[in-house]
């Protein structure tokens, strides 16, 4: 506990947000209890950085990976059904993820965008896409620039991550090498966790969950099975570390939204006030820096980016405003 109270007193010097022995108790509660004995490394609080991470072996001593194969659709389909269970444990808690060979955000489009017969084979094969494809479509809306509907400077979930790594106050505990202010460093993980936490607040942990995995089959369709080639293995920009890592985050994300949704009372009705949304963004941002071990300057109402998000959300959860058919 002393040694806590000294690394937190060396935050103030520096941040204006630092995680107290409470919070730290608070983030140790998220997520389910370790099925098994196994935890990762105790330096490592829940989630992941993949700029930190080199190889898939290297991975593979921070998280367990296991590869099921259907192995009646090696004989009776030309299609092989494949999952993938990712398993991360981390002081105690661990979240699950498992991804399962499908369609992927391409498919997806295609339907949108399609005729009758692309519309129908997407009701086929996923009905969840079809039943929810409103709230689909207000979380497409709530993730991309919409500047012909939101005017000049609209902000998406990337910008709320975007402010965050902006918001970081102890670069030298943060940026340990080069990769971490990359495109796969803070940016990439703080993008996933921010945004799955929204969505989950927001709509539910099944939606995160739909939109997460169509993501990443569309990143990559070998997930599922481990079946990589040599340049995927090799490639820098989208490779089976990176896309593992985002799974996992996504899961922690999905733990921090189901908990804000709770300890803000938000349901389908909430105001998103520019306090209320600093006040949520600020309370993931103390999970970051409980996980990484950095500092922080708040988010307050006054940020553009507070002003410009919290206006939208209200106007898409709401259906002020119409939402726009993608073309891409």
């Amino acid at each position: 506990m002393l040694s806590r109270i000294v690394y937190c007193l060396s935050f103030v010097l520096l941040s204006a947000q630092c995680v107290s022995p409470s919070k730290q108790h608070e983030f140790d509660s998220i997520g389910a209890p370790c099925s098994s004995e196994t935890d990762s490394d105790r330096s490592i609080n829940g989630a992941l950085l993949a700029s930190r991470i080199e190889t898939l072996d290297e991975l593979k001593s921070v998280i367990d990976i296991f590869y099921f194969i259907d192995s009646a659709s090696l004989t009776d389909s030309l299609e092989v059904n494949s999952t993938v269970v990712l398993r991360h444990c981390s002081h105690g808690k661990e979240v699950v993820s498992e991804l399962s060979s499908g369609i992927s955000q391409d498919d997806i489009a295609k339907a949108r965008d399609g005729d009758y017969g692309d519309q129908l084979a997407l009701a086929i094969s996923a009905p969840y896409a079809v039943a929810n494809r409103m709230d689909l479509n207000k979380v497409y809306t709530l993730s991309r620039w919409k500047p012909n509907l939101f005017g000049e400077g609209d902000v998406a979930f990337y910008d709320l991550a975007k402010q965050s790594v902006g918001n970081i106050s102890t670069p030298d505990r943060a940026y340990l090498n080069e990769r971490d202010s990359s495109e796969k460093g803070y940016i990439n993980s703080f993008n996933h966790i921010t945004g799955q936490a929204i969505v989950t607040t927001c709509f539910s942990e099944e939606m995160a969950d739909f939109i997460a995995d169509v993501h990443e089959l569309h990143n990559m369709s070998e997930l599922t099975s481990g079946n990589f080639s040599i340049d995927q293995l090799n490639d820098v920009n989208n490779n089976p570390v990176d896309n593992y890592v985002d799974m996992i985050n996504n899961e922690w994300g999905q733990e921090l939204g189901k908990k804000l949704k709770v300890r803000y009372s938000i349901t389908n009705k909430t105001e998103w006030t520019p306090e209320l949304l600093a006040n949520y963004l600020n309370d993931i941002q103390s999970y970051y820096s409980w996980a990484f071990r950095i500092g922080f300057r708040p988010f307050t109402i006054d940020d553009d980016v507070i002003k410009k998000f919290s206006n939208k959300i209200n106007q898409v959860l709401g259906g002020v405003i119409p939402i726009e058919k993608s073309t891409t």
